[in-house]
């Protein structure tokens, strides 16, 4: 049936689980045609509205389309979409932000409710029934399992021949009768090439043939190389120093310049037999996988540029006995990112001088994106960074602060800071030990006399003297002195 009549299936307060994960394998024509829906809806007085799960971010086509006709109740559980940030931040739609880990299995427990539909965009439907994933899986075997009814896009641009690069395992949701994961290495095939679906439950099959939302990335400048820079150089020095094997451990990245940046400086560095047990897979590693530096890549998602998707589909043969794409139960699931010794890098808005880590708000209370899966990594990893420019707002704002005004991840979870000024290894330092690091070597020189007159301070004056604050003080460098973020 058309997208419309799709659309007219979905009744008003339904709960969706979408598919997608940062603009790869998203429903491309199903969200635009309900919005129009929403949107004749509201025109007669009817306050029609849906609550949105996905996999992480999509793409305009959906989030934007959605949240720009005040279409969206409840959403959850990452997103990047200007116009649903606006939403979220004036208090016009509500927003959860989740560890991606945990979503399928708070599906699973019930703590969210009921899913009633699923919207799911799919490569192929095989003549068994089976479903061929397309460029992401994200949660979309816990949404087909879980939804009253499923409506389909089978998206004709994807290529046949992802068949087989995807690994969706089933296994048993739900304590007391969970069985380990039987993963050991990143590229281990444990379980099935297609999604599973009661044929029962499809009400609508969508036909399209539309690409995904390629993202584009810009040349990684001065900062991003410096930031790389210095990971790559701390990353050579833990080879050296016997704790980590040469060809260092399975990678994961952030999306974004600095990450790609990283992965630039790999594909030219020493380092051999790369792997990566990450969420996105995005140029950078691609590029890894097609010189043969990097051997195997798991992820739950692709993020290509326009370039570098039409180099993957040219070579897809090659990529996909290279490439296993999981659902992200899986690729983000704390126990095997700890088991299999992950080295995780991922980006921050501000970082305090203890080393508490904001990553979502901006001055407290306004939400930028969101948690994503940096907690299921940073808590988890071997080796867990998190990077940043020294400075925001063309220099005004300083990205070390005395106190972040919203915390993610605790100093308990984070072990390296980089800037472009340098790199903090924080292991096995007290808090002000910390202190001294963080502001020699990651904060920019225009600020390190006031954060160093903070610190100073804080030590005379501060009632305990374990993490010294001088708490009104920290305030008044939130609020009005132009260091945080």
């Amino acid at each position: 049936m058309s997208a419309d009549q799709a659309a007219a299936l979905i009744p008003h307060g339904a709960t969706i689980g979408m598919s997608g994960f940062t603009g790869a394998g998203y429903p491309k024509l199903v969200p635009a045609a309900l919005a129009r829906r929403i949107e004749a809806m509201h025109a007669l007085g009817d306050n029609f509205k849906v609550s949105v799960w996905t996999g992480a971010s999509t793409a305009p086509e959906l989030d934007g389309a959605l949240a720009k006709v005040d279409g969206i109740e409840m959403r959850l559980p990452y997103q990047s979409d200007p116009v649903c940030r606006e939403k979220i931040n004036a208090g016009r739609m509500e927003y959860i932000d989740i560890h991606l880990s945990h979503v399928a299995q708070y599906v699973w427990f019930g703590f969210l409710g009921k899913l009633n539909v699923a919207v799911v965009e799919v490569t192929a439907i095989k003549p068994d029934g089976s479903l061929v994933p397309a460029s992401s899986i994200g949660n979309n075997k816990t949404w087909l399992d879980q939804a009253d009814m499923v409506i389909l896009e089978v998206n004709a641009h994807h290529d046949l021949r992802l068949e087989g690069m995807h690994d969706v395992y089933y296994g048993t949701h739900v304590p007391p009768h969970r069985q380990p994961i039987p993963l050991i290495s990143v590229g281990d095939r444990m379980g099935e090439t297609t999604l599973r679906c009661n044929p029962d439950k499809i009400v609508a099959i969508v036909e399209t043939n539309l690409p995904d939302r390629n993202t584009s990335f810009a040349p990684a400048d001065e900062v991003s190389q410096a930031i790389a820079g210095h990971i790559l150089e701390f990353l050579d020095h833990e080879v050296r120093k016997g704790r980590l094997p040469e060809s260092l451990l399975p990678l994961q990245s952030g999306v974004g310049n600095v990450a790609n940046a990283v992965m630039a400086g790999l594909q030219a560095g020493r380092f051999e037999g790369l792997t990566a047990f990450t969420e996105v897979l995005q140029d950078g590693m691609l590029q890894l996988l097609h010189s043969g530096k990097m051997l195997h890549a798991s992820a739950t998602a692709l993020s290509l540029s326009r370039d570098a998707q039409a180099e993957f589909v040219d070579n897809l043969e090659f990529y996909r006995q290279r490439i296993v794409l999981r659902p992200q139960e899986m690729s983000n699931h704390p126990e095997l990112v700890r088991r299999l010794g992950v080295i995780a890098m991922n980006g921050m808005i501000e970082a305090d001088i203890y080393g508490n880590v904001n990553s979502t708000h901006i001055g407290g209370t306004a939400i930028m994106n969101g948690i994503g899966g940096s907690g299921d990594f940073a808590r988890n990893a071997f080796l867990s960074f998190f990077m940043t420019p020294s400075v925001a707002k063309a220099g005004a704002i300083s990205c070390i602060v005395p106190m972040v005004n919203h915390v993610d991840h605790t100093e308990h979870d984070v072990q390296v800071i980089v800037t472009e000024q340098g790199i903090a290894d924080l292991r096995g330092l007290s808090p002000k030990q910390r202190a001294r690091v963080l502001i020699d070597n990651c904060a920019h020189p225009g600020f390190r006399p006031a954060l160093d007159d903070y610190f100073n301070r804080a030590l005379r004056e501060s009632p305990g003297k374990h993490t010294p604050h001088i708490i009104d003080e920290a305030l008044i460098f939130l609020r009005g002195r132009g260091i945080s973020a």
